[in-house]
């Protein structure tokens, strides 16, 4: 370990999101150019895919927001900090910043962070709660829209952001690759049938992910369109009053036989060659949207809501369409005109929209450059390669 530079990730948990995608992502990225990779977490599905590829896992209370926890889990990552010799420590969220920043300030080491989300600051001290993931020497957005926010409302220097869009791996989302059996039994399961066109809202089920948005807006067209279903997969919570809600508006809308309510998947590629259309109407800015490109990586005509880091990734009209935030009509109306298109049409969008996938938002992209942002910040014997 002497030679090699020793860079420490946290983050709360090792759940099914961006943040923790984006962490193993690097982990592996760290390995293969020659350091040693180190994650604490509270734990979760990665904790065996992060000992395979060779990294080092720290379990560690890191989901909690407890100031006694964080005040404890300072003086545990010190420790982590000493043993392991750790030259970056890298933080992915709030608690686990507050927790990480003092033990690396304790310890003289450097602390860089990426910031993730859309945190919301409406008071004083949720914004002082979110600026430690300023506190980096080096500070990852990754978009633009996140990049405007913090300088805009945290007054970083733009010198210490750096842009770093997520990556999708082309490789497991690859529409060449023999998904027939997989997605076979996805329509099995959901009890779909061949005739059948689909559109797919890919999300947790939570209101600004707007689901009611493209429910009301399929509503509006769907007699036009007998043999188009509707498909929402994603997580929701135990006895979750918004699901209740959603088919109670099924229901009213008169649709309840044309949408499907499938929870989660693990085979999203699967999920995305399902589909005709993917549609992203997130009535909140989304920091980024990882779906978005991994639905084009799929080669698959995506519309998204013009607005925070999702936006960005479409070219509207070449490699996806944009429509009004919370227009239920500037919604219908993209829609409607898709599903007036053949298939051959729309999977010639799908194809452009992969090629600029292929240019700007791939795996290896995305790990290369925060790479180059370790190199920055880290001592000339100890650089990666």
């Amino acid at each position: 370990m002497k030679n090699k530079p020793v860079i420490l990730q946290v983050l709360p948990a090792l759940g099914t999101g961006g943040v923790e995608r984006g962490t193993i992502d690097m982990a592996r990225g760290i390995i293969q150019a020659g350091g040693i990779a180190i994650i604490a977490s509270e734990g979760g599905v990665w904790r065996q895919h992060l000992e395979k590829i060779g990294a080092i896992y720290i379990h560690l209370p890191l989901n909690s927001k407890n100031p006694w926890t964080i005040w404890k889990n300072y003086y545990a990552l010190m420790k982590v900090i000493q043993t392991y010799k750790v030259d970056v420590v890298h933080a992915r969220s709030r608690a686990p910043a507050w927790s990480a920043w003092l033990a690396a300030r304790k310890c003289k080491t450097i602390f860089i962070t990426t910031w993730h989300g859309v945190y919301q600051a409406k008071w004083f001290a949720k914004h002082w709660y979110n600026r430690v993931m300023t506190y980096g020497q080096k500070v990852i957005a990754i978009s633009h829209y996140i990049a405007e926010l913090l300088q805009n409302q945290y007054h970083v220097e733009k010198e210490r952001i750096s842009i770093i869009s997520r990556g999708v791996d082309l490789e497991v989302f690859n529409p060449n690759l023999f998904l027939g059996n997989r997605i076979n039994l996805l329509a099995q399961n959901w009890s779909i049938s061949e005739e059948q066109k689909i559109i797919i809202l890919p999300g947790r089920i939570t209101e600004w992910k707007g689901h009611e948005l493209l429910m009301r807006a399929f509503a509006e067209i769907k007699v036009k369109y007998p043999d188009w279903i509707c498909i929402f997969v994603g997580p929701v919570k135990h006895k979750d009053h918004f699901l209740k809600k959603l088919l109670e508006l099924a229901d009213y809308l008169k649709i309840k036989d044309s949408v499907y309510f499938v929870g989660n998947s693990q085979d999203m590629p699967a999920v995305l060659a399902l589909a005709n259309i993917v549609v992203v109407p997130s009535i909140k800015p989304e920091p980024f949207g990882r779906v978005v490109i991994e639905a084009q990586a799929m080669e698959k005509p995506v519309v998204v809501a013009n607005h925070g880091g999702a936006a960005e990734t479409i070219e509207d009209g070449v490699t996806g369409y944009l429509f009004t935030p919370g227009s239920v009509n500037n919604l219908a109306m993209i829609l409607d005109q898709l599903m007036q298109k053949s298939d051959d049409d729309l999977k010639w969008i799908g194809r452009i929209a992969r090629e600029e996938v292929q240019k700007k938002y791939t795996l290896e992209k995305m790990q290369q450059k925060t790479l180059e942002v370790y190199n920055e910040v880290l001592p000339t014997p100890k650089k990666l390669f």
